[in-house]
């Protein structure tokens, strides 16, 4: 006599569950194929498929706490590989309502890297030519800043390392001081200016020091 299992009321006979035979094994195999291809991994995810809602989404979350400029934006499209027809539609669109606005960064740059770093004009063209911004654009931009405010700003930032220097000689102070202004973007007259201004109101002897460092 054949014996049958009995299985515990409301569990299910695992063969049922399962399935049977070549058939069953083949279903499963290919369940467990089809959720691990790349388009289901990214379904998952919940990645849209589209690259224009890719393009989007890219652009949102890398315009979230901080400006960019229309190239910062297009070269981390084509990074990720964003079709470049999806990636101008994106990118205009995104002009169009004012998320993307070349001159407005190019303004809060200069204001924000002036006031708060001291860099002069040379230094800021360079830094926004990096950031891709239009030449007419940086000119507009920086324009905002004329010789006067720029040396101010120079003699400031003179005034502030002036200290760290006492005890040099006076040729060394010139060179240290000249040096950091020029890395900020100054020029050599005015920079030697500035610095031969604030070593005699500190009762230094400037004489030659008018020639170029």
């Amino acid at each position: 006599m054949t014996r049958r299992t009995e299985w515990p009321a409301g569990a299910t006979d695992p063969g049922v569950a399962s399935g049977s035979g070549e058939g069953a094994g083949r279903r499963s195999r290919s369940r467990s194929s089809d959720s691990g291809s790349p388009s289901s991994s990214r379904a998952e995810k919940g990645e849209p498929r589209d690259p224009v809602e890719q393009a989007r989404n890219i652009c949102l979350r890398l315009l979230t706490g901080t400006p960019r400029t229309r190239k910062q934006l297009a070269d981390a499209l084509r990074k990720r590989e964003i079709p470049d027809e999806a990636a101008e539609e994106v990118l205009s669109r995104f002009e169009d309502v004012g998320l993307i606005d070349d001159a407005a960064f190019a303004d809060a740059w200069v204001e924000s890297r002036h006031h708060g770093r001291g860099l002069a004009r040379r230094a800021l063209v360079r830094e926004l030519r990096t950031k891709g911004v239009d030449a007419a654009v940086i000119d507009e931009a920086v324009g905002q800043l004329d010789s006067e405010q720029e040396e101010e700003t120079a003699r400031e930032l003179v005034s502030r390392k002036l200290r760290s220097t006492r005890g040099l000689d006076r040729d060394k102070r010139l060179r240290r001081l000249a040096g950091m202004l020029a890395r900020k973007g100054y020029g050599e007259g005015m920079a030697l200016r500035v610095v031969r201004r604030a070593l005699e109101e500190e009762g230094e002897d400037t004489e030659g020091l008018d020639e170029p460092f």
